[in-house]
């Protein structure tokens, strides 16, 4: 991953950023993201000027997961959306016409060192992955990323996962809803992580560095309509995203620090959570391997995600 980033940041440096042919007016751009740390890097670009030096004028708009951003790239209201691979290759099984664009956030492998995890109570009699099997556990968005991991956690733990009853909860209200019992895990990314952490909680699998390694976990896409309309601005954007993933993956503490500008972390929990890693090249194995897994789980139906067509 230096060696990528390296390479990034000497290209950032020396090549000139394409910048539109009407300098006088800036492309007005919205992006649908996820109120988590993984998204960093874009809050981190706006700020340092990597959007604006290309001629874009960046907003970006919450939403609950990847799958409710993608009608809304698909409807215009966001010309951008981040989305976990899941979610996007469910949407080209179903022929929606979109395109991966730009690598938005990957795993560090790492067992006990990761930035998503699935989490139980102190308390809780749930003491491996294996124990998961039969129980009741919270994902962002159901069949999904979180869902075909956490399957696979289990699945390697010698557990039945197809005995799981997955339930929709958003990213900040899980620690809550793991609190007060409404589930026995939660699959959680930072920072709800660190604020289930910080209440006494356990993490009983890391679910990312389960099912492949480096896994790149999500991406940024666009329509298909806007890559045959605009490909200038969807090269820009790209550009501009690949400065602001090596300079994010460059400067942690600017990262914890970004990160109380769109999320409602204190500054004790934003310094001790564990942060993601932001490649620029994107894992095509570990999408391979997702895919494998979201098919033998049912979580494309009958079809199997066409890769080459989703990929850049």
């Amino acid at each position: 991953m230096t060696a990528t980033l390296l390479g990034a940041t000497a290209c950032g440096s020396s090549d000139a950023p394409s910048t539109p042919a009407d300098e006088g007016t800036p492309t007005k751009v919205t992006v649908g993201v996820i109120p988590i740390v993984d998204v960093a890097p874009i809050y981190l670009g706006k700020e340092k000027g990597f959007f604006s030096s290309r001629g874009i004028d960046l907003t970006m708009e919450s939403g609950q997961g990847g799958a409710a951003i993608v009608p809304g790239v698909l409807s215009g209201q966001f010309q951008f959306g981040f989305s976990n691979m899941t979610s996007l290759m469910v949407a080209q099984t179903q022929n929606v016409p979109i395109k991966v664009v730009v690598n938005g956030v990957a795993s560090t492998g790492k067992q006990g060192a990761d930035f998503g995890g699935v989490t139980v109570k102190g308390d809780s009699p749930i003491q491996s992955a294996k124990d998961l099997a039969g129980k009741k556990v919270a994902v962002n968005t159901l069949k999904n990323i979180g869902d075909t991991t956490v399957r696979e956690s289990v699945r390697k733990a010698g557990g039945d996962p197809s005995t799981i009853s997955f339930v929709e909860i958003g990213f900040p209200q899980m620690p809550a809803a793991l609190a007060a019992g409404q589930v026995d895990a939660a699959w959680v990314v930072e920072p709800s992580l660190s604020v289930i952490k910080a209440q006494g909680g356990r993490v009983v699998a890391w679910n990312y560095a389960d099912a492949a390694p480096n896994l790149t976990v999500a991406t940024y896409f666009t329509s298909n309509k806007l890559l045959q309309e605009d490909p200038d601005l969807v090269k820009r954007f790209a550009e501009a995203m690949n400065e602001s993933l090596a300079y994010a993956s460059a400067h942690e503490d600017e990262v914890r620090q970004v990160l109380g500008t769109y999320t409602q972390i204190d500054q004790k929990t934003r310094d001790a959570m564990t942060l993601p890693e932001w490649p620029t090249e994107i894992n095509r194995a570990s999408i391979e391997t997702l895919a494998t897994l979201g098919k033998n789980d049912g979580v494309f139906g009958d079809k199997t995600p066409d890769l080459g067509q989703l990929l850049p």
